[in-house]
């Protein structure tokens, strides 16, 4: 049995029973996919062929939702980030088990997929019912490709009407100081770093005081902590130099000589010494206090990196300084994002060219 890769998918080629099969597996040429074909579909197809069932009907065959996740969850793992990867695995088990994963695939109709998303709707955020769909839908499209079921009834249910990713809450710089003026001393520099860098929640906890350049004012990026898994920040654009701005300079500073004698590497640590895993002890140990104490309604610590955006934006500064202090791969990217908060004064736009025309006409 031969693999072939055409195109950029994988193909295998058999001869049986006089013919010679050329069938695709619907999977692209990855390393992981190649592997799969080889250790798992090859041996399936052989055992049937050696059985002569390679192509009888299967019908009454046809796995559930949780016997064929395993599969599926397995021919992604490693294409995507470990971190993305036991996401995947959580929301299916929280939002999916329970209601698909006892039913056959091809028992589950369109329908049942667009009740199942409404329910959710009502309780839940339509960008993580978004999520629940990425996941139920490829388990579809796996079990489409190897020719189980014959449509995804993921992809044909009603779409999601999503809000605007652009609609942030943000704090204005009153808002901003008073926030750090009720979080514990401990902690503060923590978010003064969230408020005056944009740096996301787990490049903050991932930071390493070697990280830090207090002569040239700078903080190097170069990993990410989120669930308790070190990794490589979210895009490649992510790893990055950044300025430490005046304002930041003495929350690190007497962040630093409170940390010493600590040996911990990294910035900001537990009381038992270590770095933290996760943001969320943060979020409710300090976050929602602060927030509670300076009587300003719960958002998630994620605005602190929007509210750095929009107030360095609004208030004039370089749009290419603050695409690299945010590591977007341009500035289109930010505008796109915080185009509504770019300053604009009072001046007659095209002003020059009256000018001009006035010269002509003489």
């Amino acid at each position: 049995m031969q693999v072939v890769i055409r195109n950029e998918v994988i193909y295998l080629h058999f001869p049986y029973n006089g013919k010679y099969i050329r069938r695709s597996t619907g999977l692209k040429a990855t390393k992981s996919n190649i592997k799969y074909i080889e250790d798992v579909k090859i041996p399936e197809l052989q055992v049937k062929m050696n059985n002569k069932t390679l192509f009888a009907n299967d019908d009454n065959k046809v796995p559930t939702v949780d016997e064929y996740m395993e599969k599926s969850f397995e021919i992604h793992k490693h294409q995507i980030r470990e971190l993305t990867h036991k996401r995947y695995q959580r929301v299916y088990n929280l939002h999916i088990k329970k209601t698909f994963g006892h039913k056959k695939l091809d028992e589950i109709k369109v329908s049942d997929i667009g009740q199942w998303q409404s329910a959710l709707l009502e309780k839940l955020e339509a960008k993580t019912v978004h999520t629940m769909r990425i996941v139920l839908g490829k388990i579809f499209n796996d079990a489409m490709k190897d020719q189980i079921i014959k449509i995804n009834p993921v992809s044909l249910a009603p779409s999601l009407k999503r809000t605007s990713s652009h609609d942030y809450k943000v704090f204005n710089v009153d808002e901003i100081f008073k926030v750090l003026s009720h979080i514990d001393e401990k902690m503060r520099c923590f978010f003064a770093i969230g408020f005056f860098t944009g740096m996301r929640t787990g490049e903050i906890i991932g930071l390493k005081w070697s990280d830090i350049d207090f002569e040239k004012r700078t903080i190097h990026i170069q990993r990410s902590i989120r669930q308790g898994i070190e990794d490589v920040p979210k895009t490649k654009n992510s790893i990055r130099k950044i300025d430490i701005i005046d304002v930041l300079m003495p929350y690190l500073k007497s962040h630093f000589d409170a940390s010493l004698g600590n040996t911990c590497k990294y910035v900001f640590v537990s009381n038992r010494g270590e770095a933290y895993t996760t943001g969320d002890k943060i979020s409710s140990h300090f976050w929602r206090k602060a927030l509670k104490d300076a009587k300003i309604p719960y958002v998630r610590m994620y605005q602190m990196r929007h509210s750095f955006a929009s107030m360095m934006i609004g208030n004039g500064e370089d749009i290419l300084w603050v695409s690299n202090m945010l590591g977007h791969k341009d500035s289109s990217t930010t505008l796109q994002v915080y185009a509504k908060y770019v300053k604009r004064d009072d001046k007659k736009r095209g002003e020059f060219l009256v000018h001009h025309t006035q010269n002509h006409a003489k």
